[in-house]
């Protein structure tokens, strides 16, 4: 994959008036700044945003994620948004297997149901892999990114140009400030491609990707963009505000 993404995971942190906000002094900067032909910013706000940011970057150089979808198209299923609702709201991109979302009891085989029908709607799935503190004291940390990248991509089958991006988020890091060392960075990256490999053998490579995501910021995203195996981040607190964020893009070559 030739490309490169940075992705702002919003969370559940702004209301929508400071979404409103962002996305457009985010907007505003971009449109006076020239950026890498390649990188591609992508904002996922939570849902209830999604339509005032979405009129916010028409046109612009910035595309919309989601932070979730759910499985099914339609029916009785309380509080929850189809991915065809999310490519309705102009989404290009949905969040899925977050770890925030696997605390809350999410199974590798909802994971799995929600990448398919991701894929069946035209969206590119960002799929969260990483272990825990405990998994990495363990020794087990190769063992679970393989897992999940194989239960999360079992039985899919994309169209010969549809893209899957893999963020790897040691879920240790997330928050703490505290990013993982390069060398580590580098070697979950390459567990993580030859993970790809082993499970879609029938798909091009080119066409999937590796990113970061824990404790990102401005000062270490080179550190991690400039590996040859790790495609770009997804950026959580410091994406929160549109002038930090912008930093970090324009350290993109």
């Amino acid at each position: 994959m030739t490309e490169k993404y940075l992705i702002a995971n919003w969370k559940m942190q702004l209301d929508k008036e400071q979404a409103i906000q962002q996305a457009s002094l985010l907007a505003k900067l971009l449109s006076e700044e020239k950026i890498s032909k390649d990188l591609r910013v992508v904002l996922c706000p939570d849902f209830i945003a999604l339509s005032e940011v979405a009129d916010i970057i028409k046109g612009s150089k910035i595309a919309l994620g989601a932070q979730d979808g759910f499985y099914e198209e339609a029916g009785a299923f309380t509080s929850q948004v189809s991915m065809r609702q999310i490519k309705e709201a102009a989404c290009q991109f949905v969040i899925l297997g977050h770890s925030e979302r696997r605390k809350l009891g999410e199974s590798d085989e909802i994971i799995n149901k929600k990448i398919k029908a991701a894929l069946e709607q035209g969206l590119v799935p960002i799929v969260c892999v990483g272990e825990t503190f405990d998994e990495r004291k363990e020794g087990q940390q190769d063992l679970v990114i393989m897992h999940q990248i194989y239960e999360a991509l079992k039985n899919i089958k994309p169209k010969p140009d549809q893209k899957i991006i893999i963020a790897y988020e040691p879920v240790w890091v997330i928050g703490t400030g505290q990013a993982i060392g390069i060398a580590d960075a580098f070697y979950a990256a390459s567990l993580i491609q030859q993970s790809l490999l082993d499970s879609l053998p029938d798909h091009d490579k080119k066409y999937c990707g590796v990113i970061y995501g824990g404790s990102v910021n401005s000062s270490n995203i080179n550190d991690f963009v400039d590996l040859p195996n790790i495609q770009g981040a997804l950026v959580g607190n410091a994406s929160l505000d549109a002038q930090e964020f912008f930093t970090i893009i324009k350290k993109i070559k």
